[in-house]
């Protein structure tokens, strides 16, 4: 972040607002909104300005100000629009230790002002630290259409009962719980409805309820994030990240989806890089158990879907066993969301009838497949954890027969912003993957479909099937 994100509170404070611009009225109407004494200067203020006159809160001074007005100011606007106006409220305000901001003139600002969403006493602010705020007023227009209006009257609502839910639930976590599970179950429900009485009922049935016992109840989450790109997460994986008390991830989690997680979750990074574990797969399980036991929300992150090569079975298995309760949330298979990406359909009328998902990799190593079975016409193998035994897989396939110009595909990071393709033929697929250096994960498509990359017009792919350096940064 450019700018720390803050509500600064000006309620019976100064605020100075120099010109008299549409800017310095949306200036003036923002500082007066949250109680703030405004005084505005400027010799003859346009419409907008003068309709803010005779507020209670407002005085005018009909003149440009100078550096005395500015003592015991706790924020200054520029809204002239003159740049030497701007200069002198810049240097007179930072003399008198306030806060400045003067409108398009950066160098001049100690904070930016936000696009604004309100539904009192709810607000919330978007910027673009000042690199685009066209973005920030769409993003704001989207969030208008999004968030009802009730919000606002249910946050009120609910702060009536602040002091008997701090009595009910003692317990810190447990009452972060107890509230979402008012916001959005029934007690939501029905206020949002326009029943705020059937909502009231609910809420004082909750707290009769000896909520505080009932919470303390662990669970574990098993929770598919997806190939990589954030925007292909599910709306329910995006709820649990949200609802976490502590968050296992590993290595095929991308930043984008971190970043998503509750701020105040615990996260714990458990690596899982080939031959190279942060923590072994009983000490991932055995530490989910633990907390749940806890009493806390116990979100096992991992990327694409858990249940396929994700060994989500394995983990589940002992937490199961340890009668904690469990949910799944599937997610968007590598396979689905690479060949997606890359412009590679796995199945196709005419040429691939079946598609088999496998990976190159067991517990007891490389795994001996019987490559005339899988790698074979009208049909599409794709190859999990491949990359670094590509030599063996490929050398295997063809020393059982497999046709040496069988069409290849390795797509590395496949649906972010850094996804490489690199196409070839099983015999020489391996030189072509070794010249490109591939960091990985990546994940191997093997078949006649292949031959389409590039062909069907997909963002990011390209008709040379034999390039090597293919970056897909408009993929998605």
């Amino acid at each position: 972040m450019d700018y720390l994100p803050i509500f600064l509170e000006v309620a019976g404070k100064r605020v100075i607002v120099d010109g008299g611009t549409t800017v310095a009225a949306r200036r003036v109407e923002r500082a007066l909104n949250a109680g703030a004494l405004v005084e505005v200067f400027d010799p003859d203020p346009g419409d907008e300005v003068r309709a803010f006159l005779g507020h209670e809160r407002l005085t005018h001074h009909a003149r440009v100000p100078d550096e005395a007005d500015f003592q015991g100011c706790l924020v200054a606007y520029g809204a002239s629009e003159e740049h030497d106006r701007d200069a002198l409220l810049h240097r007179a305000a930072k003399a008198a230790g306030a806060l400045v901001n003067v409108a398009d003139e950066k160098q001049y600002c100690d904070f930016i002002t936000p696009s604004v969403v309100e539904r009192d006493p709810i607000t919330i602010a978007i910027s673009t630290g000042g690199a685009a705020p066209v973005i920030a007023r769409i993003l704001r227009a989207r969030m208008e259409a999004m968030l009802p209006a009730a919000y606002g009257r249910l946050a009120k609502f609910l702060a009536d009962f602040r002091g008997r839910i701090y009595e009910a639930v003692p317990n810190g976590r447990n009452r972060r719980r107890f509230w979402e599970n008012l916001i959005e179950g029934p007690v939501g429900d029905a206020f949002l409805a326009g029943e705020e009485g059937l909502a009231q009922e609910r809420l004082e049935a909750e707290l009769q309820r000896g909520a505080d016992v009932d919470l303390k109840r662990g669970e574990v989450w098993l929770v598919g994030a997806g190939p990589g790109d954030p925007d292909l997460l599910t709306f329910k994986a995006l709820r649990m990240m949200q609802h976490a008390d502590v968050v296992f991830y590993d290595r095929l989690v991308g930043d984008g989806i971190v970043d998503l997680l509750r701020r105040d979750a615990e996260r714990i990074y458990v690596g899982k890089k080939p031959n190279e574990h942060t923590l072994t797969q009983r000490e991932i399980t055995d530490q989910m158990i633990e907390r749940a036991k806890r009493g806390e929300r116990v979100l096992r992150l991992k990327g694409g879907d858990p249940f396929i090569f994700g060994r989500g079975g394995e983990e589940l298995e002992d937490v199961a066993a340890e009668g904690i309760p469990v949910e799944v949330v599937p997610g968007i298979t590598a396979a689905a969301g690479c060949g997606a990406a890359a412009g590679i359909p796995l199945t196709h009328r005419d040429h691939a009838q079946s598609c088999v998902f496998i990976t190159a990799h067991g517990a007891g190593g490389v795994i001996g497949h019987d490559w005339t079975r899988y790698a074979r016409k009208g049909q599409t193998v794709v190859v999990y954890m491949g990359l670094n035994a590509i030599k063996t897989v490929m050398d295997a396939a063809l020393a059982q027969g497999v046709d040496p110009e069988m069409p290849v595909a390795v797509i590395d990071n496949g649906t972010r912003l850094d996804q490489r393709v690199i196409t070839g033929t099983l015999a020489d697929i391996e030189a072509r993957v070794v010249k490109a250096d591939l960091p990985g994960p990546a994940l191997i498509v093997i078949g006649h479909v292949v031959s389409l990359y590039g062909a069907l017009g997909v963002k990011g792919a390209v008709a040379d099937q034999y390039d090597m350096t293919l970056k897909a940064g408009s993929t998605l």
